[in-house]
Order: C-alpha cells, then sequence, then structure tokens
C-alpha cells in the first residue's frame, strides 16, 4: 500500500539501472553520506524527487537507514553473511 501511495503521487517510477546505481554508490561507500555528498559521488544526475523515492525504497526494503547524520548501507548478501559465519569462533 505504501508503495502504490509513492507512485502516485510521484506519477512515474526511477528504472531499475538507476535504482542500482544507486545501491551501488551507498555500498561503496560503506560510511555514513548526507544527501548532498551521495549526489555529487552519482556517476550521473538524479533528480532530486527521483533520488527521494530510491531512498524510500531501499529503506522500506531494509537494506539502508536514514538518520539525521546521513544515510548508511546496512544490507548484507547472503554470501557475504556465510564468509563471516565461517571465520566466527563458535563459543
Amino acid at each position: 500500500m505504501i508503495e502504490t501511495q509513492i507512485i502516485e503521487k510521484v506519477g512515474h517510477s526511477p528504472t531499475l539501472n538507476t535504482v542500482l546505481m544507486v545501491e551501488q554508490t551507498l555500498k561503496e561507500i560503506g560510511e555514513v553520506i548526507n544527501l548532498a555528498e551521495l549526489k555529487k559521488r552519482l556517476p550521473r544526475k538524479v533528480m532530486h524527487q527521483t533520488l527521494i523515492q530510491i531512498l524510500d525504497y531501499l529503506q522500506i526494503g531494509g537494506k539502508i537507514v536514514i538518520g539525521t547524520k546521513g544515510i548508511l548501507w546496512v544490507y548484507t548478501e547472503k554470501r557475504e553473511l556465510d564468509k563471516l559465519i565461517k571465520k566466527g569462533t563458535e563459543i
């Protein structure tokens, strides 16, 4: 229902390539970043409203956290999680 409301409000959806570009940029940065700095680091320009829509989508999906200090990529893929588990010490 939330997703439908977002689409109706904006009237269009970002392309998959744009969503993937934002995801990859946030993964590579690996630290808290503010919106203005994220816009500068993206390989190509993205309209403000489109970027906000992508960030909302990523936050709903549990891939990022948006706080007062900025945006942080928090999602760990299963492959990475398996590697961390293998390195861990059993107690």
